[in-house]
């Protein structure tokens, strides 16, 4: 087979990864430290919209009171990934994230396969989230005396704005995003501290979080996978190396701070959700307005005016995380391009910006289609397009944190590098066995998630696309260059 080397790969591979920056080469710039990469992971993770959506619906048909210790166990779970994620960090010098591990840890078809099935979970789930923004918004103005309008329509206004956003330098994105996080913690936190010093709710405070029987009561495993599903994007920390300072100390730290700053907020804020309800009454007030408890909890603790600001943070939040998975998915695209993967166009950064200009407006090219063909095809933005894609993502997210767990055990079999025992085999094992639990359940609750009753052609659908997506990588990678991913 003849393979040729774009020119942004050949400028890469002579100049090395750590080696200046030669002119012409097109390379990201930006000085991210650990607190804008937070910013960004937390964002994607959309903490208010999680515990307005997931947190509800967990308590509801999950495990009740015991909800918030799912969080505890979850948050243990992949913190035992991040030991050996962060571990290989300095072993990785790559900013693909996910696949650069598996291309490291277990070889250049897997990390090729993990890395297109990473992009079709990034892109459909940015995609999907605009099904929740639309209608969000629709309704926030209603609220307000405006006139009902089409959910694409308000979709359509957020695209443009993300789409513009993304065109920039990431610094840019990233103090728009501290903004609108800042925003919506600051109202959870508020209502939590309302709850504690109001002495709990009708019953006091909630105890079930430390009650056995609570937690394993009702359905934990359908807690466990809308726990899980609440830390998506988390991990692409790594997605930002090339525009981090001190990419070896900053990507570590920002990933364990993102990881233990969501999960200290997703279960302190279940447990006061729960607590100001009443923990006898949670479940059945859940199942009967899980789509509206956060914001009665709120206007009954923080009045009308908190009522309607978490309402506006609510319709930012998600705004927040369509502009995080942007980003991420634009990454995706412009390290596969500067690889030799892709079309070498978009591995080629705006001389002005240093932003993936190119890949961004790709992105937003395949973005606007997909929310264009619900609106046409006239699909319910949240039961179908949001659940449909959702439910790509989630499976692909877990799927994709198994891999990458197996690599990193993987590159530490494979070079001898002075990481603890710990760090390099007893952690990542006992992550990985934790996931595959978790990715069972999930497969196990995959009708639910997407809102069907049993197994059919949506659920079929999800899992071949998936497969699709990872045999498509190393067909792509095969045909287009031999150039290696690391």
């Amino acid at each position: 087979m003849t393979t040729t080397s774009t020119p942004a790969v050949a400028a890469d591979a002579a100049a090395g990864d750590g080696a200046p920056e030669r002119a012409g080469t097109g390379k990201l710039r930006g000085s991210l430290g650990v607190a804008s990469i937070v910013f960004i992971v937390v964002a994607a993770a959309s903490p208010l919209g999680v515990i307005g959506g997931p947190v509800p619906l967990g308590i509801a048909f999950g495990n009740g009171a015991g909800f918030p210790a799912t969080f505890i166990v979850v948050t243990a779970v992949l913190l035992l990934f991040a030991v050996g994620f962060t571990a290989a960090t300095p072993y990785v010098r790559s900013a693909g994230a996910f696949y650069a591990y598996v291309d490291k840890g277990i070889g250049r078809s897997a990390g090729l396969g993990t890395a297109f099935s990473a992009l079709l979970s990034y892109l459909v789930l940015e995609a999907g989230v605009f099904g929740l923004f639309g209608p969000g918004l629709d309704s926030l103005l209603q609220s307000y005396g405006v006139p009902a309008v089409p959910w694409f329509a308000y979709a359509a206004v957020g695209f443009v704005i993300v789409s513009v956003l993304s065109y920039f330098n990431i610094e840019l994105s990233g103090r728009v995003l501290a903004v609108l996080l800042i925003g919506e913690v600051i109202i959870v936190l508020a209502l939590d501290a309302a709850v504690v010093f109001s002495g709990g709710g009708p019953e006091g405070f909630s105890t079930g979080f430390a009650n056995p029987a609570e937690i394993v009561s009702g359905a934990p495993g359908f807690a466990i996978l809308f726990a899980v599903l609440s830390f998506i994007g988390f991990e692409a920390t790594a997605v930002f190396r090339d525009e981090a300072k001190d990419p070896d100390k900053t990507i570590p730290r920002a990933t364990y701070i993102a990881l233990i700053a969501i999960g200290v907020f997703y279960a302190i804020s279940s447990w006061a959700l729960i607590s100001a309800n009443g923990e006898s009454t949670i479940v059945e007030n859940a199942s009967e307005n899980y789509g509206t408890l956060l914001a009665d909890t709120t206007e009954q603790y923080l009045g009308v005016v908190g009522g309607h600001i978490i309402q506006v943070l609510f319709v930012t939040s998600l705004f927040a995380c369509i502009l995080s998975f942007h980003n991420i998915s634009t990454r995706y695209f412009y390290s596969l391009a500067r690889r030799g993967v892709l079309a070498a166009p978009l591995g080629i950064a705006h001389t002005k910006h240093g932003s993936p200009s190119r890949a961004s407006l790709v992105t937003a090219v395949i973005i606007g289609a997909l929310v264009a063909a619900a609106a046409i095809l006239q699909l319910d933005p949240i039961g179908q397009f949001y659940t449909w894609l959702g439910g790509i993502s989630s499976v692909g997210f877990v799927l994709l944190l198994i891999l990458t767990t197996v690599a990193v055990i993987g590159i530490f079999r494979k070079e001898q590098h002075e990481v603890s025992l710990w760090r390099r085999l007893i952690a990542p094992i006992l992550a990985l066995v934790g996931l595959l639990g978790a990715f069972a359940i999930i497969l196990w609750n995959l009708p639910a998630l997407v809102n069907e009753t049993s197994y059919g052609p949506i659920e079929f659908a999800i899992l071949a696309l998936l497969v699709v997506a990872f045999v498509v990588g190393p067909i792509v990678g095969f045909f287009r260059t031999k150039v290696e991913l690391d």
